[in-house]
């Protein structure tokens, strides 16, 4: 058997493609926000993270554009060489102010940001907890963290967190890490539970806000702010891809954290910087979002009307609550694609999550929507989910 037999062994794409329910890696010709151009026609857009429809404002579009001519398409070299520009700086500072933290980094992807963050600050023999349903992100920065020991508890389930953490030497140092929103079930971490339990087992906190900026909170600052606890959690982390239509992520925290992760974390050091369109865009974006609150508004009356109706037509949505990500639960893979090729060839684009994303019994349509969807698109997408979800059995 030689290194490539298990490539040889991965069916699975094939069989599904095969049988015309492959739902992956669908190239778009054209997107304007709430409605994309896939296989020579128009679909509406159910799947996407742009929670504000801010990728096609043309201010951050403007930004984009005017960073490029300035300071070229790459900055060609890291953050901790040749590759930090004056905007870098303006962005890490903004963020700071935005996010009422002492000190922000960013990284060039989200998914560097979690890695670089919790390899960097959790050490040999130090625990790590997480919740069972974080982002994959996270479970590759506690992979990278050498040595650590990782413990994971039920999601959002506080007697298993308390469980987990009592069996653990008092003195030795802990993070919790959870998602502030949870990207596929759409719910919010119970953080007013986790504090005192935190402080109890004497543990920090780190909050991935990757789906809360720009959605929840006063100020779009997400669920911390949400909830009322900003100043409770140490690290907070977020991404660019979502509210703030560009690429990237950053980690916010007391100065000298920043300062520690700054010259320690591999993927920062080792890895290119952010381009100078998407710096721009971020600093564009989040200028919008503190300027013009009426884009959250028209987001929280499209997630509470979608929840609403989704569960009216019977649809199992989960406890999903307050956030754009809504999940249709179908709970059988098989279903689950047949259910997406049906929503797709009637007009709809959304995601298919199936294990091992979550477990074989959770598979689900994933839904999210944006600030930008017209009222015709969201009664549009009732009607096809109604009639798919009939004809499938997955709805009375």
């Amino acid at each position: 058997m030689d290194i490539f037999e298990k490539c040889r062994r991965f069916t699975r794409a094939k069989e599904a493609i095969e049988a015309g329910i492959y739902p992956y890696f669908r190239p778009l010709s054209g997107n304007d926000g709430p409605r994309v151009f896939m296989e020579g026609r128009e679909i509406i857009m159910i799947g996407s993270n742009n929670y504000l429809g801010l990728t096609h404002d043309p201010r951050v579009i403007e930004a984009a554009i005017a960073a490029t001519k300035q300071y070229g398409t790459s900055c060609s070299g890291s953050r901790f060489l040749n590759g930090t520009l004056d905007l870098h700086h303006q962005l890490e500072n903004k963020i700071a102010q935005f996010m009422n933290r002492e000190a922000a980094l960013i990284f060039s992807t989200g998914y560097m940001a979690n890695l670089g963050g919790i390899a960097t600050l959790v050490g040999k023999d130090e625990y790590i907890i997480l919740d069972k349903s974080d982002h994959a992100s996270i479970y590759a920065g506690t992979r990278a963290a050498i040595g650590a020991q990782i413990k994971r508890f039920v999601h959002n389930d506080m007697e298993s967190l308390e469980r987990v953490l009592s069996q653990l030497e008092p003195e030795t140092p802990k993070l919790i890490v959870c998602d502030g929103v949870f990207s596929m079930e759409g719910d919010i971490v119970r953080l007013a539970e986790i504090l005192p339990l935190a402080q109890k087992y004497n543990a920090q906190i780190y909050i991935d806000e990757a789906h809360g900026v720009g959605v929840l909170g006063e100020h779009g600052r997400g669920a911390c702010e949400y909830l009322g606890l900003e100043e409770h959690v140490e690290i907070v982390m977020s991404t660019f891809s979502k509210s703030l239509a560009s690429i990237g992520g950053f980690v916010a925290g007391p100065q000298y954290v920043i300062d520690y992760i700054k010259h320690h974390a591999s993927p920062l050091i080792f890895s290119a910087s952010p381009t100078p369109a998407a710096t721009a865009a971020v600093l564009k974006s989040i200028e919008i979002i503190e300027t013009e609150p009426e884009h959250m508004q028209r987001l929280h009356h499209i997630s509470d009307k979608m929840r609403y109706e989704f569960k009216r037509l019977g649809f199992d949505i989960g406890h999903s609550k307050d956030t754009p990500i809504i999940p249709l639960y179908i709970r059988n893979d098989d279903l689950t694609f047949l259910f997406w090729k049906r929503l797709f060839e009637e007009g709809v684009y959304s995601n298919a999550v199936i294990s091992p994303a979550v477990a074989p019994d959770q598979a689900l349509i994933r839904t999210s929507f944006m600030s930008t969807h017209t009222d015709e698109d969201l009664d549009k997408v009732l009607e096809i989910a109604a009639k798919v979800g009939k004809e499938l059995g997955i709805i009375q």
